[in-house]
């Protein structure tokens, strides 16, 4: 082989070389950025990243139920059909199911955490016996506990 064909096969191997860092490094990129765009679109970031939302808490859990609670005592707007519905079967249920969470939990709690859980319950309890009495004159509903 000449000099001139061990040159030319060389730069071929240099050039083969290159583009399969470029692409790799493509790839790479292409990865990292569908994984920003997934994260931006879900709200997350990874670990320790700057602007990632915190780790969610106790309170925010039982604040997610009592507001569905809420919503079924007709106290807040329904997101989804952006009127009040009264479903007190329904706000029962959430409230029992709250109630049976405070048990299960019970010694487990901050006492900040209790005092809170102990007050959404309080009120819930209040806010129910509010709505059944102006429904029904104080009979529960069929179903209930």
């Amino acid at each position: 082989m000449s000099q001139q064909e061990e040159k030319r096969e060389s730069g071929k191997k240099v050039d083969a070389e290159w583009k399969k860092q470029v692409e790799d490094e493509r790839r790479r990129l292409a990865a990292q950025e569908r994984g920003q765009a997934r994260r931006a679109a879900t709200g997350r970031g990874p670990a320790g990243e700057p602007g990632a939302p915190p780790k969610p808490s106790f309170a925010q859990f039982l604040s997610g139920l009592a507001t569905q609670a809420l919503m079924s005592l007709g106290e807040m707007e329904n997101p989804l059909t952006r009127r009040r519905e009264v479903d007190l079967v329904q706000a029962q249920q959430t409230i029992d199911l709250l109630e049976l969470l405070q048990e299960k939990t019970k010694g487990n709690l901050t006492p900040q955490e209790e005092n809170f859980f102990a007050n959404v319950l309080h009120d819930l309890r209040l806010r129910y016996v509010r709505a059944v009495s102006a429904v029904g004159g104080g009979a529960r509903p069929q179903g209930s506990t």
